[in-house]
């Protein structure tokens, strides 16, 4: 897998620009043009937390607290995301809290 991390142009759901350091996987390919949409990343942290959610509702703790990171990557033209090991690069942590 190719390491290179290219700025790119992303669309929020609220309309808004970001820019997200996005690795490139695979060949090159110009996505500059165009303006992608952050949908993909948001989706799978719902997934990613539903998931866990239905988990957590069966084992029924006081509290939980959930952490993970999400490395954003480009793929045919569109964002990507990989769950990542935590280190000290940067990738997106989310954390996730549960209590009754």
């Amino acid at each position: 897998m190719t390491t290179k991390q290219e700025l790119i142009p992303v669309k929020l759901a609220n309309g808004s620009e970001i820019r997200v350091a996005a690795t490139m996987l695979g060949g090159e390919e110009d996505v500059a043009f165009k303006l992608l949409s952050f949908e993909a990343v948001t989706n799978t942290i719902e997934g990613i937390a539903d998931a866990l959610t239905a988990a957590l509702q069966k084992a029924k703790p006081k509290k939980a607290s959930v952490e993970f990171g999400l490395e954003v990557a480009v793929e045919s033209g569109a964002l990507t995301t990989l769950l990542v090991k935590g280190t000290g690069t940067a990738t997106l942590k989310i954390t996730l809290e549960w209590g009754n």
